[in-house]
C-alpha cells in the first residue's frame, strides 16, 4: 500500500468544507484513498456510480436518491450522474456541516458552468495523479517549497536509481505491483477502455474512431508547441473537432496542456501551449520506448525525461506549501525553459531539463533570457541533468541531478 501525501490535504478540507471532490484519471487510487482515509470517519458509507443500477436510481432523481443515503457519503465515479450536484447544492444549503459528501470523478465535470457555479463555495476539489517517486519511496518531496525558500544551498549528490525504468514504469499503482513484462498489456487494455467507454460516455462528437490516432501523434510530440493547425492536417480533422477532442482528453485527465509564461511587456515569447501525457509509462507504451532505445536514441529520452519532471512537478504542487502555477518559457529568438514556476507573490523559478550527464553554458541560455525578461521578479534558475553532482554555476542558478526531485524532503 503507498502513501499518498495529498491525503493530508483530505484531513484538512474535511475540517471546514461540506463537499470534496477527488478528480483524476482512472487507476490513480482515488477510491483506495477515499476509502483509507474514510477509516476514520464513523458511520462513512459509499455508493459507486459504475453500477448501472445505482445510477439509474440517482438519473431518475437525484434528490430522492441523496435523501435516503445519510452523509458522510462517499460518491465515486460522480461525473455519470451530474445531475446529483444540483441536488448536493439543495442539502449543503440546508446543512452546511463540513465533511458531508466525498466525491471522485475520472473526468473534471467541473469544467462544465452550471456544475461548477452550483458547488461554488462549498466545494474543494483535489486532484491525484499517478503515484510521484517519493511516495514511492515513503518520502514526502519539498522540492518545490525549497526551490521558492530565501536560502538554497543544496549539498546532494545523485542517488542510485534506474532512471528508464522509473521512466518505463510512470505511476499507476497497478502497473508498479506487475512484473514489467505484463506492463504493456495492462497500458493497452487502459488506454482501450478509456478511449472507448469513457470518452463515448461524456461526449457525442463525430469520428471518435480518430482518438488512438490523435493520441499516438500527441505522444510522438510531447514536449513541442503546439499547432492546432498542424495537428489538423496530420490527423485529417476539422480544426474544430480537434479542439474538442483536445478538450475531453484533458478533461479525464489523459492529457496537460501547458501554457506559455509571458509577461505583458514583452511581444518576444512565444505564445502557443506544449502538450503532455500524464504518465511516463503510457508515453512509452504509446512510442514503443524500451531501455534499449532510451539508451540508443538521446532525442528520445529527452522527450520522455522532460514529461517525467513534469509530471513529478504536477504531483508535488498538490501537497507543496508553496502555491505555483506552471508554465513553459519560449521566445522567438529560440531561446527556450522547459518549466517556470510562478508563485502567487509573483516570484519566478526556471527549470530546465537535460537528459546528458555533461551540460556546458549553452545550456542556461534559456534560463538567462527568462531571468532578463523577468527582471526582479527571477528567484532562481535551475537545470535538471542525469549527471551526479551539484553545482552553483552562477547567482541563483543550480545544476541539480534529476534524482533532487525526490531527494529534497521534510
Amino acid at each position: 500500500m503507498f502513501q499518498r501525501f495529498i491525503a493530508e490535504n483530505l484531513k484538512k478540507a474535511a475540517q471546514d468544507t461540506p463537499v470534496i471532490m477527488m478528480c483524476g484519471a482512472r487507476q490513480t487510487g482515488k477510491s483506495t484513498l477515499l476509502m483509507n482515509f474514510g477509516q476514520g470517519i464513523p458511520k462513512l458509507k459509499y455508493k459507486t456510480l459504475d453500477d448501472l443500477t445505482t445510477r439509474s436510481f440517482a438519473q431518475q432523481n437525484p434528490q430522492d436518491f441523496l435523501e435516503g443515503l445519510a452523509t458522510p457519503l462517499i460518491l465515486d465515479e460522480v461525473q455519470h450522474v451530474p445531475e446529483l450536484f444540483q441536488a448536493i447544492k439543495y442539502f449543503v444549503d440546508r446543512d452546511r456541516k463540513p465533511g458531508q459528501y466525498f466525491l471522485t470523478g475520472s473526468a473534471n465535470v467541473m469544467t462544465l458552468p452550471k456544475l461548477s457555479e452550483s458547488l461554488a463555495g462549498r466545494i474543494e476539489l483535489q486532484t491525484l495523479w499517478p503515484l510521484s517517486q517519493g511516495e514511492f519511496l515513503g518520502q514526502q518531496e519539498t522540492f518545490i517549497d525549497q526551490l521558492f525558500s530565501a536560502d538554497f544551498s543544496p549539498k546532494l549528490e545523485a542517488t542510485p536509481v534506474d532512471l528508464y525504468k522509473a521512466i518505463l514504469t510512470g505511476g499507476y499503482p497497478e502497473v508498479a505491483l506487475r512484473d514489467s513484462s505484463r506492463h504493456n498489456a495492462w497500458f493497452k487494455s487502459y488506454l482501450e477502455t478509456i478511449l472507448q467507454r469513457d470518452i463515448t460516455a461524456l461526449s457525442h462528437i463525430e469520428k471518435l474512431s480518430h482518438m488512438p490516432d490523435l493520441l499516438m501523434l500527441l505522444a510522438a510530440r510531447v514536449g513541442g508547441v503546439m499547432n492546432i493547425s498542424d495537428i489538423s492536417r496530420s490527423i485529417r480533422l476539422p480544426n474544430t473537432t480537434l479542439v474538442r477532442y483536445l478538450a475531453l482528453l484533458e478533461s479525464i485527465f489523459l492529457i496537460l496542456v501547458i501554457q506559455p509564461w509571458h509577461t505583458n511587456l514583452s511581444s518576444r515569447i512565444v505564445k502557443s501551449p506544449k502538450v503532455y501525457l500524464n504518465d511516463t509509462g503510457i508515453l512509452g507504451y504509446l512510442v514503443g520506448a524500451t531501455n534499449e532505445s532510451l539508451m540508443m536514441n538521446r532525442n528520445l529520452l529527452g522527450q520522455l525525461l522532460e514529461n517525467f519532471v513534469l509530471m513529478e512537478l504536477v504531483k508535488q504542487i498538490g501537497w507543496n506549501n508553496t502555491s505555483v502555477r506552471l508554465f513553459h518559457f519560449r521566445t522567438h529568438a529560440g531561446h527556450e525553459v522547459d518549466f517556470v514556476l510562478e508563485s502567487f507573490d509573483g516570484r519566478v523559478v526556471g527549470i530546465e531539463v537535460k537528459s546528458a550527464s555533461a551540460v556546458g553554458t549553452k545550456a542556461s541560455q534559456g534560463l538567462h533570457a527568462l531571468k532578463e525578461i523577468a527582471g526582479t521578479r527571477f528567484h532562481r534558475g535551475i537545470i535538471l541533468y542525469t549527471g551526479q553532482e551539484t553545482v552553483a554555476f552562477a547567482k541563483d542558478m543550480f545544476l541539480l541531478p534529476i534524482s533532487a526531485l525526490w531527494q529534497l524532503t521534510r
